[in-house]
């Protein structure tokens, strides 16, 4: 059977509580996989001084944030390996076994010994745990970012795809930051270089129990059931006709000549809106410290308000572009980014009160997550059944891992503390600019994701 092949048999029926329950299951595993990552923006300047001293501190940070680029650069891999198996076996197996090895391998940041302990070999264990744990968290995006979006009703899935996409890393950042608030209370000052950072990555266990739990009870999608269906009768009927055409590889297949050149186009909007995202939720924590100089408390309260609004901007750009189509949405994002986003920057080191800090952080990480929202059910759209989890994971996390190296470049760039707002403008500016060339190339594909026959021209 070819991936061209998905018209012929009707979707079986599907009940409200299993497409709330895969819409759950998604955003929960995105949240879980996202909160596990977020541990260690947290613990950024710890982490840094324990694994990667360095006379300038933001050497150090900058090192922190090159182990989690190292991360970000196995996510394609763990895509292609996870993506394969779900678009062969089913989501549900794949974001079981991925949700579970992202936090079982959290959990395992806890038990390294530092610098000061085995000397070297400290950041070269962190460095291959982050590289293990990179692998898993592909496999995340490539069930997660299918199931949810192929189980609701059309009208529905814009606003889904920014509640899983937007709002699974709001709701992450927000467990994180509730963790991190704990942890500053339970080990205060000092304390929380000994034991404080390795309790935040200890909560990784949680997630991977709270993961399984959930997601035992899930079905597949009725986008996914129908494939299986067509495949099973195909097979059926090649004992007794001719023969059928066989299926290729999902990855053979998304690089052909048929899909390649759309995989290519949307890491222009990948790139723009994972850049959008690392630098503004991903750097705010780094930068409430450094910059702003926000008490631990305070930080965390910001922090966790930041999170709602990244929620409530997610799903209402997702939604957007249910009425007024993915490009427009894209295109019109693309553009108040352009402008709000380095503005933001600037304005942040200039504010009299730690009020007006929290205003600017929530503006910012509500644009920077908002640009990203439609992207999931974008990329869902571009791609047919037989494929769909490869060509999302995919186009995905090489679009978030080029994007996750733009915290590290940051810091390089900027040399010392007083020049992250300059550095994150221009930065922002420019990955604005990516977004907004992607946001004009790419095709229209609202109400595409039921022909699996479509093949755009990129």
């Amino acid at each position: 059977m070819s991936v061209a092949a998905q018209n012929g048999a009707a979707l079986p029926a599907v009940d409200q509580r299993q497409v709330m329950g895969a819409v759950m299951a998604s955003c929960l595993g995105w949240a879980l996989d996202l909160f596990d990552l977020f541990v260690l923006l947290f613990v950024a300047p710890v982490v840094g001084r324990l694994f990667f001293p360095s006379e300038h501190a933001m050497l150090s940070l900058a090192a922190v944030y090159a182990s989690f680029a190292v991360t970000l650069l196995m996510r394609p891999l763990g895509s292609a390996w996870f993506g394969s198996y779900a678009d062969r076996n089913g989501r549900k197996g794949a974001m079981i076994t991925a949700v579970v090895g992202v936090g079982l391998s959290t959990a395992t940041f806890g038990l390294l010994p530092t610098v000061a302990q085995v000397g070297l070999v400290a950041p070269i264990l962190f460095l291959m745990l982050r590289l293990i744990q990179g692998v898993f968290v592909g496999g995340v995006v490539a069930s997660t970012h299918t199931i949810g979006t192929e189980s609701v009703a059309p009208k529905y899935r814009g606003a889904v795809s920014g509640l899983i996409g937007g709002g699974g890393a709001g709701l992450g950042a927000l467990l994180a930051s509730l963790t991190y608030l704990a942890m500053s209370a339970i080990f205060p000052g000092a304390l929380f270089d000994v034991w404080g950072w390795r309790c935040m990555f200890f909560t990784g266990i949680v997630s991977s129990i709270l993961g399984l739990f959930v997601f035992s009870s899930l079905e597949e999608s009725p986008l996914w059931k129908k494939l299986a269906a067509e495949k099973a009768a195909k097979a059926a009927m090649q004992n007794t006709a001719a023969p059928v055409e066989v299926v290729r590889s999902p990855i053979r297949t998304l690089f052909s000549r048929d899909y390649r050149s759309i995989l290519f186009v949307n890491l222009l909007l990948t790139i723009g809106g994972g850049s959008g995202y690392y630098l503004t939720s991903g750097y705010l924590p780094t930068f409430l410290k450094v910059v702003s100089h926000a008490p631990n408390g305070a930080a965390a309260a910001i922090l966790m308000i930041c999170s709602v609004a990244v929620v409530i901007a997610s799903i209402a750009a997702g939604h957007l572009s249910t009425f007024i189509g993915r490009k427009s949405t894209f295109v019109w994002i693309g553009l108040i980014r352009l402008i709000a986003l380095p503005a933001l920057f600037l304005l942040l080191p200039t504010a009299q009160s730690i009020t007006m800090v929290g205003v600017y952080a929530v503006i910012l990480s509500a644009l920077g997550s908002a640009g990203y929202a439609p992207i999931l059910i974008f990329l869902n759209e571009r791609f047919p059944t037989a494929i769909r989890a490869t060509g999302t994971g995919l186009s995905w996390n090489i679009g978030f891992a080029i994007g996750g190296m733009m915290p590290t470049a940051v810091s390089l760039v900027a040399k010392d503390a007083s020049r992250l707002p300059m550095t994150l403008a221009i930065f922002a500016g420019a990955i604005s600019v990516i977004f907004l060339v992607g946001a004009f190339i790419v095709p229209e594909t609202r109400g595409k994701l039921d022909n699996g026959t479509a093949r755009e021209a990129a």
